[in-house]
């Protein structure tokens, strides 16, 4: 059976969100917000975004740009870049729309541009104080806990592990060949010199 559910809309300018909210509100659909990087989108994600959407009719999920994952996480973050975080988070069932959240936007920009009726949030976005002030601008806050055994963090970390230990064999068994040849050349020089020192002069 082909899936009916319409691919979801990707969003490079949040204020291209007004008229499709507007138009959502009219139809009296209960709008539900999350956000996150979703660098290396795992079962974890597609477990989320399904459980977020079960608190509304429309699911709407922010993605962090590049500048701004480089910026809380580092310069080698993200793995994926944001076209591809995007592409990816449309092929969920769940998502209807997808949002880039740039690094210049003002803080929490997205969420008081929507006021959703449901802000979807996991256990390590906000401090329970974000969330007391968050609430102004939300019908309702959920926390969800995280669904996969391995986070993304986890699983970069896993492969540098992996990466820097198969390095690490390779450079020290060519280190160790390296060594064995110079010592070979050179026990070769000592032996030339040690006969040449006892040759007798004619």
């Amino acid at each position: 059976m082909q899936d009916q559910h319409p691919p979801a809309k990707i969003l490079f300018n949040s204020e291209e969100l007004v008229p499709m909210l507007n138009e959502y509100r009219e139809q009296k659909k209960s709008i539900v917000l999350t956000q996150g990087v979703f660098d290396l989108v795992h079962i974890g994600h597609a477990r989320y975004c399904q459980a977020a959407k079960t608190y509304g009719d429309i699911l709407i999920v922010g993605v962090d740009s590049d500048e701004k994952v480089r910026a809380r996480k580092g310069p080698d973050r993200p793995i994926v870049p944001q076209e591809e975080r995007l592409e990816m988070l449309t092929y969920l069932g769940a998502v209807n729309a997808v949002v880039l959240k740039q690094l210049t936007a003002p803080k929490w920009h997205l969420i008081q541009l929507i006021k959703p009726d449901v802000l979807v949030s996991t256990t390590e976005n906000y401090s329970a104080q974000q969330l007391e002030e968050l609430q102004k601008y939300c019908g309702k806050i959920v926390v969800l806990d995280p669904m996969a055994v391995t986070s993304t963090s986890a699983k970069i970390r896993r492969l540098q592990i992996g990466a820097a230990k198969k390095i690490g064999e390779t450079l020290s068994t060519k280190l160790v060949k390296t060594i064995e040849e110079v010592l070979k050349e050179l026990k070769g020089d000592v032996g030339e010199l040690h006969q040449t020192s006892e040759t007798p002069s004619r």
